[in-house]
């Protein structure tokens, strides 16, 4: 099972970290008040959670596809991991149509997200680094485009790390991706950070973005977006571990902790929800898979460190006592314990 640990995030200072004859102490991070991330920027935060799905066998089942859209929508989740307390009080798996942008003309093909579509699945690599994995499943049908989605159920995250070690194989035609978003009824006033895969993309490629990245008029806003080689000659279908930081400042993007792109403007301000999906609705953005035809974005772990202004999930009353690095350790960031990456305690 994963291990998840929610705490207080009040916005706490940042400064740049200047390392100088610090001593660490392998910890676990029920000892921690706050997390310290490394980066252009080091930031605390007062929350951090984790959760490992690489050896879930008990749960691996690949479910068959479901042909009616109503059907997909409203299915049970596929196994009792996603039922349990660890999974449901962090995410909400999404059952949502785009009818309504298929109506006035926005998208081209009906997409329905499913739970049928977030699965545990055994891990056949040929070398497999884990017992299993989760997917994220999208699927072009006769009728419609069946696709995966999940959310946080706290929606007042304020600034954020997301980290996932992941990779992304398919059929042209879909997007899988790990984002932050708050929604406005005027699209100029939407704030998302997204990392997105693009399977119409060139396969060493991914997208940062800070939303939106067109104007009213449908033209591209160049400062909006980076388009992303990934580092050491890896490709989408690599396993890699991303990351995203959104901060007061800025959004900056990591692959195998290497910074790939900063964009200041028009990063994030306000709470946001956390979003991860697989998904196609025909457009031009998405590209029009073929009948028949499936991508996924595969999953080993995902760990956030995090600030909250939601008071149900706020559980200290902000002292920063003991402050834990998730970043300063000399072993590959791979999780061992309870953790991405070692939980390292500051003696000052």
């Amino acid at each position: 099972m994963p291990t998840s640990k929610s705490s207080q995030a009040v916005v706490l200072t940042i400064f740049t970290l200047v390392a100088v004859g610090k001593a660490f102490e392998e910890i676990s991070s029920d000892r921690c008040d706050c997390f310290l991330t490394n980066g252009s920027t080091a930031t605390y935060f007062a929350g951090h959670k984790f959760f490992d799905f690489r050896s879930l066998p008990q749960y691996a089942h690949v479910p068959a596809h479901i042909e009616d859209a109503y059907e997909s929508s409203y299915v049970t989740p596929t196994s009792e991991y996603f039922t349990s307390e660890e999974w449901t009080s962090t995410w909400r798996i999404q059952g949502w149509n785009n009818s309504r942008t298929v109506d006035a003309g926005v998208a081209s093909v009906l997409m329905v997200h499913s739970p049928n579509n977030v699965y545990i699945e055994t891990n056949q690599d040929d070398d497999p680094a884990s017992e299993t994995f989760m997917t994220l499943r999208t699927i072009r049908l006769r009728d419609y485009q069946s696709s995966a989605e999940f959310e946080s159920v706290d929606q007042g995250y304020q600034f954020v790390s997301m980290r996932m070690l992941a990779r992304t194989i398919g059929a042209p035609g879909a997007i899988t991706a790990m984002f932050t978003y708050r929604g406005a009824e005027e699209f100029s006033r939407i704030q998302e950070s997204d990392l997105e895969f693009r399977t119409i993309d060139p396969p060493n490629t991914v997208q940062c973005t800070n939303q939106p990245a067109v104007d009213g008029e449908g033209a591209k806003v160049d400062e909006a977006t980076r388009n992303v080689t990934i580092p050491g000659r890896l490709t989408q279908r690599d396993w890699a571990v991303y990351r995203m930081d959104w901060t007061p400042a800025d959004t900056t993007w990591y692959i195998n902790g290497q910074n790939v792109a900063s964009i200041a403007f028009q990063s994030p301000r306000d709470p946001s929800i956390l979003m991860f999906n697989s998904w196609s609705d025909g457009g031009s953005w998405t590209g029009n898979m073929t009948v028949g035809n499936e991508a996924y974005l595969h999953v080993q772990w995902i760990e956030l460190v995090y600030n909250t202004t939601t008071p149900e999930y706020s559980k200290r009353e902000g002292q920063c006592y003991n402050v834990c690095s998730i970043d300063e350790t000399e072993t590959n960031p791979i999780a061992r314990h309870d953790s991405a990456y070692d939980l390292r305690l500051t003696k000052t």
